[in-house]
């Protein structure tokens, strides 16, 4: 820390990328601004705006290559001082920047608005973002997957209500983490395909600023907010806005940053669930400590950070539902300091939840024992319904039955908690006259209590997670350093 008298921003000190927190950063928006008039400028030179045309504005090639050259150097103790002056803060680094480039001074932000510089803006990084936060769930797929395929055979105990029920594997319950992860990847690909430029549109939306730099000429006017969005690397743009592009864009995108962060809850509490039966262990260093006062612990923290960032992230998609709704007309200027806080914090906080992800799912320890002691425990209770099935089968009335398994089992389950250590179950269910039939080494050998959970896992991630793995194979294999 390079000021340790203020207050820093955890996210982006301490959780996310560095990748992430630099395109948030104060000079990749503020160049992106200078990126932006120039770009303007451009393109008004290449449309003929080049000689005087009864409004005043001129546009020389030299004025452009000046402007090309002070895209990063940014001086901003000069902003601040202009902003300390105007009150505004486009206002402050038009000046900064035009002091830099005095050829350009008359030029510079020719015809637009203070939105085409914030907006426009604020599309590029989320755009870079969105793509920052694809690859990264991609390199999250591809450790799921991997760690899925490794254990697709290693049977465990399911819950429901977080009580036992019927096996699943290790393998297929990654599945489930996956297919959530999976659907983030489509969400975010679908918004990257279809993000739209706010473009040049003007002071309210109109273009008659520029309908005026060009004398009457729609076509050129047109031409000009097409130039510009494929200048700045988009295909298209809105084709209708107010002063800003529609707030809706903005929820749309944090809704799918929050669906990430339910997907992120749900397989961080799934591993602390595990990690209290011992069943599976998130990545714990050999010098880690658990707890100051407690030299024997080893808390899940890494997935209990996971889950307090997705809190975290799935709360600030409200502001930018309220914010959609509450824009006035054109534009009211309510929504600046809110987007100002909550669009770069959503962007950072799923990227830092994501780098966790890719973290812990590369380091899980699955314990077998521990795992087959509980089947064991547990399997007199999953093999009743086999057991049902083959007295029904041979002739049993089956609801009669239900109720003779129902009292033997609630009562071996009260003497195991009562600190009883047999199971002997199926010993008190062989001497029930109604299933005296079943051969019960016959269930147990071929129950197959995992059902078809080994073959699901392999089906589901050829068909659906290897396709995505292989047509963005740049992608994979991702280290995901953290501060623990």
């Amino acid at each position: 820390m390079e000021n340790t008298q203020v207050a820093d921003n955890p996210l982006a000190q301490r959780y996310a990328s560095k990748e992430m927190a630099r395109v948030w950063s104060p000079q990749s928006r503020y160049s992106t601004w200078r990126k932006l008039w120039l770009a303007l400028a451009q393109s008004q030179l290449e449309l003929g705006l080049m000689e005087e045309n009864g409004t005043g504005a001129r546009i020389k090639p030299e004025q452009i290559r000046q402007m090309e050259y002070h895209l990063e150097d940014i001086d901003f103790q000069k902003v601040e001082g202009y902003e300390t002056r105007l009150r505004h803060d486009v206002m402050a680094h038009i000046h900064a920047f035009a002091d830099q480039c005095p050829l350009a001074k008359d030029i510079i932000h020719l015809g637009a608005t203070s939105c085409y510089v914030t907006d426009n803006t604020d599309l590029i990084l989320m755009k870079e973002g969105l793509q920052l936060i694809q690859r990264s769930l991609v390199g999250l797929l591809d450790t799921l997957a991997r760690f899925a395929r490794g254990n697709a055979k290693v049977e465990t105990l399911g819950f429901t209500h977080f009580q036992p029920a019927q096996l699943t594997t290790v393998g297929k319950r990654a599945c489930l983490w996956t297919q959530d992860f999976l659907m983030d990847f489509w969400e975010i690909s679908h918004r990257l395909d279809g993000l739209r430029f706010r473009g040049a549109k003007g002071t309210t939306g109109t273009q008659a600023s520029f309908l005026a730099l060009f004398k009457g000429d729609h076509e050129k006017v047109k031409a000009l907010d097409q130039v510009v969005t494929e200048k700045m690397g988009f295909s298209k743009a809105f084709p209708v806005t107010g002063q800003t592009y529609p707030r809706k864009a903005d929820s749309q995108i944090l809704d799918s940053l929050s669906g990430i962060g339910q997907s992120a809850m749900k397989f961080g509490n799934d591993i602390r669930l595990l990690a209290h039966r011992q069943e599976v262990d998130e990545p714990f260093e050999e010098e880690q400590v658990g707890s100051s006062a407690m030299a024997y612990k080893r808390n899940p923290m890494r997935s209990e950070r996971m889950c307090g960032l997705s809190r975290f992230l799935i709360q600030l998609t409200g502001n930018a539902a309220q914010t959609a709704g509450a824009q006035w007309l054109e534009r009211t200027l309510d929504d600046s300091v809110n987007r100002r806080l909550t669009i770069p914090q959503s962007f950072l906080c799923a990227d830092a939840i994501l780098k966790l992800a890719i973290n812990i799912s590369k380091g899980l320890v699955v314990n077998p024992e521990v795992i087959q002691g509980e089947i064991n425990r547990a399997l007199p209770f999953m093999a009743t319904e086999n057991i049902l099935m083959a007295a029904v089968s041979q002739g049993g009335d089956r609801q009669v039955l239900h109720e003779v398994i129902r009292k033997h089992s609630h009562q071996m389950q009260k003497e195991l908690k009562s600190g009883s250590r047999t199971n002997d179950l199926l010993e008190r269910l062989k001497k029930e006259p109604g299933l005296s039939q079943v051969d019960f080494a016959k269930v147990m050998a071929t129950g197959c209590f995992s059902g078809r959970a080994a073959s699901q896992v392999e089906e589901f991630l050829t068909q659906e997670v290897d396709p995505i793995l292989v047509a963005h194979s740049q992608w994979r294999n991702q280290t995901a350093t953290i501060r623990v």
